[in-house]
């Protein structure tokens, strides 16, 4: 009995979830994207909101994201949460690619438990990881590119820190080859995305003198030295990787 429309693509999401939220009819909106299910467990917690007199005006709902095979539970894709669920007219999205949408009156976050989140069949494939890379990574630089002046020495130190907060201070590390093989192609996104800002601002000439470019070099790996002995520390726990972080011995 549902009503189906259909929106131009667009290569990105916000403008079609807007579409749909105008042509929606009911008093609660659930977003659901053609790569998410929802599970009996949430269904029946959303169910349960719907009904309480009591209720927020918008919910975010954890996302377990399934890449390459696998729940991906570090590096910052869990709990993920995100604004799904809400009465009409309280949240509305801007057209920029993965915006945070604005949001009207009182919300709450669902229990980060897996029996009630979006199941997030996410990138299947490396070809499909670099395909949509392309497309975000465009639509990311027209946004840099508007109060930013690329500087060569972020293509060193962006990616870099880029994956040291995501494999080291994330924990990426916790989800195996997978973890380290995400957080390393989400580095090379952030140096794609850097590329394309230099290529917005028609490949600037800029001088690369060599000692600056070692001084880059080991300012990035001082951030190596200090996150990974920080994992050591939360790992082991122990003292002496205290001592040895302290005075930069490990």
């Amino acid at each position: 009995g549902a009503k189906v429309y259909s929106h131009k693509p667009t290569g990105i999401v916000e403008p079609a979830r807007n579409f749909a939220i105008k042509k929606a009819k009911g008093d609660w909106i659930l977003i659901l994207d053609a790569d998410e299910e929802i599970t009996k467990e949430l269904a029946d917690k959303l169910k349960e909101i719907v009904s309480d007199e009591n209720s927020a005006d918008y919910y975010r709902i954890p996302r377990k994201n399934i890449i390459f095979g696998k729940w991906i539970k570090h590096a910052r894709w869990w709990p993920d949460y995100n604004t799904r669920f809400f009465k009409k007219g309280k949240v509305v999205w801007s057209e920029i690619i993965h915006s945070v949408p604005e949001t009207h009156g009182k919300g709450l976050d669902l229990q980060d438990s897996e029996d009630i989140a979006l199941l997030h069949n996410n990138y299947k494939s490396i070809d499909q990881y670099i395909s949509r890379m392309n497309v975000y990574t465009s639509e990311q630089a027209k946004l840099v590119n508007k109060d930013y002046t690329f500087l060569w020495s972020d293509l060193i130190k962006k990616p870099v820190g880029e994956f040291l907060s995501r494999y080291f201070a994330g924990q990426g590390y916790k989800d195996g080859v997978h973890g380290l093989v995400l957080c390393m192609l989400q580095a090379f996104s952030e140096f794609v995305l850097y590329l394309k800002v230099w290529q917005a601002q028609k490949f600037e000439e800029q001088s690369v003198k060599l000692p600056d470019l070692v001084s880059a070099v080991k300012d990035v790996g001082s951030e190596l030295h200090y996150w990974q002995a920080d994992a050591l520390v939360r790992e082991s726990g122990g003292i002496l990787q205290r001592v040895k972080r302290k005075f930069k011995l490990a």
